[in-house]
């Protein structure tokens, strides 16, 4: 008998609008591995070779990186992958677009990753046959990659209405077919009641356990601020409201992080408590983000979390960005950028 699969706790860079640099991605391979947290997988909504262009290769440059990050992860034991959005492929799965789908698979086999995610979040989904559509083309996904552990999200993921009002009615019977019709073994995320949920707990999860008649991985949108309202905070405080769930519910639990990356790390340390991942401190936190930038940022967290930007007014984030800028480190540059308006929503990212 096989051992069950481990449990996954950590991030998905699976937020709108502006994406880390290429010195954070790689920073959280050792960030993540000394808070005891497991899992990081790649897919922020700007890159589109992974979405609305997902047919064609990355240009050479983005391709290595790539390479880079996944041997990088490797070497520091942590879990790490792509998600694949092959936008709208549902509509239309026939022999070309089949081969298409191969295709990329294959070169995303060359990232010798041990996760894969098939996302079918943020699309339309006005089809009566989309949880046995979906189900087929993740179930070619899983043949052609052997040994990779895949995960979907599902166009609802969600019991929130805001999906609906968005994406179209969800097709009847949706949650029970895609999980009878999903291979084994199949993970599939799960946000809770809301797309951002204030809490989650074991009453939440047991309800679209009942539907899917398999665990969920949560997708946690908690700290992510890329939305025109949540754009104007920043969230460091701790993830809070949530329960450590047991296996049977619950396959792992990521947290999807500020378009900040440094200073999303305050938030995860409530993750990494939940799941009581790390035995060592957090003496990492205040390294990674720098002592003296730490000790302004837990002066300034309230007014971060409750104000935001136009709580604070112009003149206060003008004062606030001088003191960050004065301070070393990218994790300061962060907050000074995000004070001086630089992460403001684009609604363009939502169509891009």
């Amino acid at each position: 008998m096989e051992p069950p699969p481990p449990f996954l706790t950590g991030i998905l860079e699976g937020f709108y609008g502006r994406v880390w640099s290429s010195e954070t991605r790689r920073a959280y391979a050792d960030y993540l591995a000394r808070a005891g947290l497991n899992t990081c997988l790649y897919c922020p909504k700007a890159d589109h070779f992974l979405r609305k262009k997902w047919q064609e290769d990355w240009p050479a440059q983005e391709w290595r990186e790539l390479l880079d990050l996944s041997a990088l992860y490797r070497e520091r034991g942590v879990f790490w992958g792509v998600g694949l959005s092959p936008f709208e492929l549902y509509r239309q799965y026939g022999v070309t677009q089949r081969e298409q789908l191969r295709r990329k698979i294959g070169r995303i086999a060359e990232l010798d990753a041990p996760l894969l995610a098939i996302l079918f979040d943020d699309m339309p989904g006005d089809l009566d046959a989309l949880a046995t559509r979906q189900a087929e083309i993740v179930a070619d996904v899983v043949s052609w990659l052997p040994g990779t552990r895949v995960l979907v999200c599902p166009t609802y993921y969600s019991f929130d209405p805001v999906l609906e009002k968005f994406f179209g009615p969800m097709p009847v019977g949706y949650w029970p077919q895609l999980g009878r019709d999903l291979p084994t073994g199949v993970d599939v995320f799960w946000t809770g009641g809301r797309v951002c949920s204030e809490a989650i707990m074991k009453r939440d999860i047991e309800l679209i356990y009942t539907q899917l008649q398999r665990p969920v991985l949560l997708w946690d949108n908690y700290p992510v601020n890329d939305g025109a309202v949540r754009s104007n905070f920043l969230y460091l405080n701790k993830l809070s409201r949530r329960e450590a769930l047991p296996p049977r519910l619950v396959s792992g639990h990521l947290c999807n992080p500020m378009n900040q990356g440094l200073v999303s790390l305050p938030a995860l340390m409530g993750l990494v408590e939940l799941y009581q991942t790390n035995r060592g401190g957090s003496e990492w936190l205040e390294e990674a983000i720098g002592r003296e930038t730490w000790r302004q940022l837990r002066a300034d967290r309230q007014a971060f979390e409750e104000l935001g930007l136009t709580g604070m007014g112009r003149n206060r984030c003008d004062e606030l960005a001088q003191c960050y800028r004065s301070l070393p480190g990218p994790a300061a540059r962060e907050v000074a950028e995000w004070l001086e308006g630089e992460y403001s929503f684009d609604p363009a990212c939502l169509t891009d």
